[in-house]
């Protein structure tokens, strides 16, 4: 297919904004294609590097919304399919996977795509005690192919990169415990696969016919058990060798448990995973690699090269970029009576000599390994209570120490608004009875004066979120007054008005349309 042709019509790439899409649609603009990215929120979908590429087209859609699907399918040529709702605000993750198929199937079919490719799970589907998760992963699969348009899925068991879920399991696991007391699903046989490979296979998908209507197994050269994988990553991270004790006793219930606090993935998704652990997903079926045949990398490699991109902070996507950026309708209504409640809050500023610019730095590289520059105790022990009730806790982290980007997850935060060098909107996604907001603006009153705020709003919910609201409430202004001075003392600037308390204005807190999310 020549450069014209490949940008005619639009390759519609769903997921755009999770770990593996925010990586294909960049590899399909470098090979000529136009792409279609899809996702819940426009916003994250802008927030991206390629999302001003000449031939990227951006568009809000959600697959359970039969309309917008058609708007997002019509007029392109393919569709990939990377749609999956196991994440931590889905319960019921099968049948929304099962109903946000069957509407793509019809849009596909009613819009007149030529073809469709899915990237499932590996897993027999006649192996006792399948996992739920893999059996959705399969149950998706025959949805799509039952359709009109034909449609080709790649089955993968671990995907290895910086970012992906499973690495990040494999790499708190073994960097944080050098003795683990495992269940048997420790000595399961997998095979691991690239994140390069998986996305060449991708895009091999689209570039030959033979491919169509059928099913693939896509692995590595390797098939190891997950023992044998940790002690790969040992020795790639210079870590001493771990002690590794299967214990046929341990349930999935405790695994699930064990992952959850032991890795920054939640509950929800890990009771899932640890699930699937004990199911063997192998390759059975290597027609693949002739069809579109490329240098496989060995898990040793995979690691390394991971593990490279980590330390030099080139991590491009993060498994925790996945889910709708969805905040509550009062940070744009600014109307409290429709909000439900009276919006809580509470401020403090401190005015400084320099320029927004220079204080933004310091905002920007807010929380992870950084810190939150003041309370560190304090922030701990909050994402500690956080992961004992089965929230996300501190461990996320951050993906670039360096940048943030909307969308990002930001310890038990996640970023609604970046707009250097006056604003750092965070929407709270720590349990807690109510919607929090943490909004951190930087304004210049005067020339080489910076004033910098701290906002904290709260929208509790009932009792127990005005119960919450006010026990916290002395801690504010010891802790903001504290930050305030610490972002002070570490940029190196002088403090010409001390903190503070002040009343902000009570509109709209965020000035964009809700719909754009």
């Amino acid at each position: 297919m020549d450069e014209n042709e490949r940008s005619i019509k639009p390759i519609l790439v769903t997921g755009a904004t999770g770990y593996v899409g925010g990586r294909l649609v960049p590899l399909l603009l470098g090979s000529g294609y136009h792409v279609r990215a899809m996702s819940r929120s426009l916003q994250k979908l802008q927030a991206r590097p390629w999302a001003n590429h000449p031939h990227a087209e951006l568009i809000k859609a959600d697959a359970l919304d039969a309309e917008s699907l058609s708007r997002a399918v019509r007029g392109c040529r393919a569709i990939y399919y990377l749609v999956h709702s196991m994440n931590s605000e889905t319960a019921s993750f099968a049948e929304t996977d099962r109903r946000a198929a069957q509407n793509m199937v019809e849009a596909a079919s009613k819009e007149g795509v030529e073809r469709m490719i899915y990237l499932g799970g590996l897993g027999e589907t006649n192996q006792a005690k399948l996992s739920r998760h893999l059996r959705s992963r399969h149950e998706v699969a025959a949805i799509l192919q039952a359709g009109k348009v034909p449609t080709t899925v790649l089955r993968a068991a671990v995907i290895l990169g910086s970012g992906s879920v499973s690495f990040e399991i494999m790499r708190y696991l073994v960097e944080r415990l050098p003795v683990m007391i495992t269940p048997k699903w420790v000595n399961t046989l997998n095979q691991p696969i690239a994140i390069r490979n998986v996305l060449f296979y991708l895009r091999g998908c689209l570039e030959t016919d033979e491919v169509l209507s059928q099913s693939f197994d896509i692995g590595g050269p390797d098939i190891l058990t997950y023992r044998e994988l940790f002690d790969i990553y040992a020795e790639e991270a210079g870590l001493p060798k771990r002690r590794i004790i299967p214990i046929p006793l341990l349930s999935l219930v405790l695994s699930s448990y064990w992952l959850h606090f032991i890795t920054p993935v939640p509950s929800p998704i890990a009771r899932s995973l640890a699930a699937g652990l004990r199911n063997e997903v192998i390759c059975h079926d290597h027609r693949i690699r002739k069809i579109i045949p490329q240098p496989l990398i060995s898990c040793r490699e995979a690691i390394q090269i991971a593990l490279e991109r980590i330390r030099e902070n080139r991590v491009d996507t993060c498994w925790s970029d996945a889910g709708c950026l969805a905040p509550p309708e009062w940070v744009y209504c600014g109307d409290e009576a429709y909000s439900g409640g009276d919006v809580l809050q509470c401020a403090y500023r401190v005015r400084l000599s320099g320029y927004p610019e220079d204080i933004w730095h310091y905002i920007i590289r807010i929380g992870g390994n950084e810190g939150w520059y003041f309370g560190s105790m304090l922030w701990r022990l909050r994402g500690l209570l956080d992961r004992w009730i089965g929230g996300v806790g501190l461990q996320r982290g951050r993906r670039d120490p360096d940048q943030l980007r909307v969308g990002d997850a930001l310890d038990f935060w996640r970023v609604l608004e970046a707009n250097p060098p006056n604003r750092l909107l965070l929407l709270a996604e720590m349990k807690s009875p109510g919607d929090a907001l943490l909004d951190i603006r930087i304004d210049s009153p005067e020339t080489e004066v910076v004033e910098l705020q701290l906002i904290a709003r709260f929208l509790p919910s009932g009792l127990g979120g005005l119960i919450y609201w006010y026990t916290l409430y002395p801690f504010h202004s010891w802790l903001f007054c504290g930050m305030l001075r610490s972002i002070a003392r570490n940029a190196g600037k002088t403090v010409l008005t001390p903190p503070h308390r002040f009343s902000p204005h009570t509109g709209p807190i965020c000035e964009l349309d809700p719909s754009q999310q």
